[in-house]
């Protein structure tokens, strides 16, 4: 009876390894795992916040409209680098949608992504996501770097970057929430 267990358990090993092999069955079980075991981006402690080194930073919205980061300086910003493959992106999209929804009127959010326009909204659409979503015509002010993706950036008014969390995080966790009021003098 031992044997036929270990054999069991020895099964679904090779099952899980194959299911993680396989390209369409990979994603889908990435973007579960990343849902499980994401927690709330911590703030960087005050003496250890960088700051942006200028808002000289031109995006095209997906609609094709040029927008000058400069017009929001002095306001808190979400910056958020991401791709329509990437799994830990995706796990991550459902949080920031809620809270965008409840934000959107009081903090500026840009989900900067390399891909073409069209590819994004195609993804946004299906994914039933309504995200402010950009692509760079010029480079990004440092220190913010989006070559590991999902990385994002809350920035506070006077150009300090209060979170720079590199990974999925709970976007829409009670700790983000009060961070944001705070931020925003609420």
């Amino acid at each position: 009876m031992k044997i036929f267990k270990n054999e069991w358990s020895n099964i679904i090993l090779i099952v899980v390894i194959l299911a993680l092999l396989i390209p369409q069955t990979r994603k889908p079980l990435q973007i579960f795992a990343n849902k499980i075991f994401v927690f709330s981006p911590e703030v960087t402690n005050e003496a250890e916040r960088e700051q942006l080194s200028g808002y000289n930073w031109i995006l095209e919205s997906n609609n094709g409209k040029r927008v000058n980061f400069s017009e929001f300086k002095d306001e808190v910003i979400v910056v958020n680098y991401w791709a329509t493959w990437c799994p830990p992106c995706i796990a991550e999209m459902p949080s920031f949608q809620k809270l965008y929804e409840d934000y959107k009127n009081k903090v500026h959010f840009f989900f900067i992504s390399g891909e073409e326009h069209e590819t994004v909204k195609n993804f946004l659409k299906a994914k039933r996501l309504e995200l402010p979503t950009y692509r760079m015509l010029s480079a990004d002010p440092k220190p913010l770097d989006g070559y590991t993706l999902p990385t994002t950036y809350v920035i506070d008014k006077k150009s300090n970057i209060v979170i720079k969390k590199v990974g999925s995080a709970d976007w829409n966790s009670q700790t983000m929430r009060n961070t944001l009021d705070k931020l925003l003098g609420s």
